[in-house]
């Protein structure tokens, strides 16, 4: 790996042997989010998801964005931000024969290249965190090459309890032919302060997955073909469930509770 300095801000750690150029990045300078670049899920499967909120987003004044859980009469929930949307997520629009809600038009599309993110996670179990890339139109084509993958390159679903990752891809959706043996897990290791990188070479050929500079993984079934946009995400534990409950744990958090993140940045390879 070799550093790729950005003034003002952390370096980013790339693949040697390589020549990469900047093609996007939020390093989140200044006190509000800048949503020219970011918008928010707030559905899931075309209905109003009641883990997810606007509410929550936090710039510190120090280039960093932190994303907080946030209580509100027993509940729970905490922001989950994206570049673009899947489709399958907008609500239905009233009398509307089409199946879906209104289009929203992506902040962020982009085709291969390097993904990277510098990040301290959840201190606190009872909610996850993800960094990660999702078509608009996952799972709408026999050959999920031609309508996108979902590329995990850091989930943090049962951090700190055990401090296990997980990183790898899904594709042909999120029904009965779902498949994701692309996935796998390692234990993080420690760092100076818990800042961690996590990212991903995404090619023609296939997927390199890195965690702080060290490969943790590779991946060649399934390589998508098309644009996909970026998640930072969020999500207390329990809501999914029929009824939706918070999750025990959240009970016990101690708050304020939150995600850290340094920069998210986009090279691709010249």
């Amino acid at each position: 790996m070799r550093e790729f300095a950005y003034a003002g801000h952390e370096p980013s750690l790339l693949p040697a042997g390589k020549t990469w150029q900047l093609v996007w990045n939020d390093e989140f300078d200044g006190t509000q989010l800048d949503t020219s670049k970011w918008g928010f899920r707030l559905n899931f499967w075309g209905r109003p998801f009641p883990a997810f909120t606007t509410e929550g987003v936090v710039l510190d004044g120090n280039s960093h964005v932190q994303l907080h859980v946030v209580k509100k009469d027993g509940q729970y929930c905490s922001p989950h931000l994206q570049t673009a949307s899947l489709t399958y997520d907008l609500p239905k629009d009233t009398g509307a024969f089409w199946p879906f809600g209104t289009y929203e038009k992506p902040k962020f599309l982009h085709k291969y290249g390097f993904y990277e993110i510098r990040c301290r996670l959840n201190r606190q179990p009872g909610w996850w965190t993800a960094f990660w890339l999702q078509s608009p139109s996952i799972g709408a084509h026999p050959d999920a090459r031609q309508c996108g993958v979902e590329c995990d390159i850091m989930e943090s679903q049962n951090f700190p309890r055990d401090r296990e990752m997980r990183c790898g891809n899904i594709w042909n959706g999120y029904g009965h032919d779902c498949r994701n043996p692309g996935h796998a897990r390692y234990i993080l290791k420690e760092t100076p302060g818990d800042w961690h990188r996590f990212a991903v070479d995404w090619s023609r050929k296939d997927y390199t997955f890195y965690t702080d500079g060290e490969v943790v993984h590779r991946e060649i079934d399934m390589v998508s073909d098309v644009e996909q946009f970026i998640l930072l995400s969020t999500e207390c534990m329990g809501y999914r469930k029929n009824p939706p409950a918070p999750d025990p744990r959240l009970s016990t958090m101690v708050l304020p509770e939150f995600f850290e993140v340094d920069y998210v940045r986009v090279f691709d390879e010249c």
